[in-house]
């Protein structure tokens, strides 16, 4: 196993570790997401400039596209959860 495979593993691997054990408030969710979805967009890039190939470029862009995107509507439902329900905490959300 190479260093940077190891390291883009283990970076993914802890984000979603953090997603999975630590649930008490919406903005950790939502960081855990973006840390997972930053080392999927390194991994990507540097496997598409390894590869030396014109069509895997724009993977890497439409990752970041997607990522901007689940940053904005996160964020977005952060501050109206925050508005409604006086809180981030995730176990106030049972909508159930």
């Amino acid at each position: 196993m190479t260093p940077t495979y190891f390291t883009f593993s283990s970076t993914f691997m802890l984000s979603l570790m953090g997603l999975a054990f630590n649930r008490s408030h919406l903005l950790s969710a939502l960081i855990c997401l973006e840390g997972m979805l930053l080392s999927l967009f390194i991994a990507i890039a540097l496997w598409s400039t390894t590869m030396n190939s014109s069509s895997c470029s724009m993977a890497p862009m439409i990752l970041l596209t997607f990522s901007a995107c689940e940053a904005s509507s996160g964020l977005a439902l952060l501050v109206a959860t925050t508005r409604t329900h006086g809180s981030d905490q995730i176990k106030n959300l049972n909508l159930l």
